[in-house]
C-alpha cells in the first residue's frame, strides 16, 4: 500500500488502519495529531479508520520542553 505522509510518498505491507500505521512508524498515539486526507482523525477512532493505497497523512509530532524566559 502507498501513502503519502507529509508529503514523502512511502510503501506499507501489513497496515489496515491508522493505529497499525503509527505503530509501525513507532510513534506514541499520546504525543501525535494526524490528518487524513484534509480532515483530522479523532484519536478515539484511530483503531478503526481504515487506510488505503494512496491516502494523505499529516502527522504531527508534539514536542515539549524549553522555558520562557518572560515567565520568569
Amino acid at each position: 500500500m502507498k501513502l503519502i505522509i507529509n508529503g514523502e510518498d512511502r510503501e506499507f505491507d501489513s497496515i489496515s488502519t491508522l493505529s497499525d500505521l503509527l505503530v509501525q512508524l513507532g510513534m506514541k498515539p499520546d504525543r501525535v495529531a494526524v490528518e487524513l486526507n484534509r480532515e483530522l482523525a479523532p484519536r478515539d477512532r484511530w483503531t478503526i479508520i481504515p487506510l488505503k493505497d494512496g491516502d494523505k497523512l499529516e502527522i504531527v509530532h508534539f514536542v515539549g520542553g524549553g522555558r520562557c524566559e518572560e515567565a520568569m
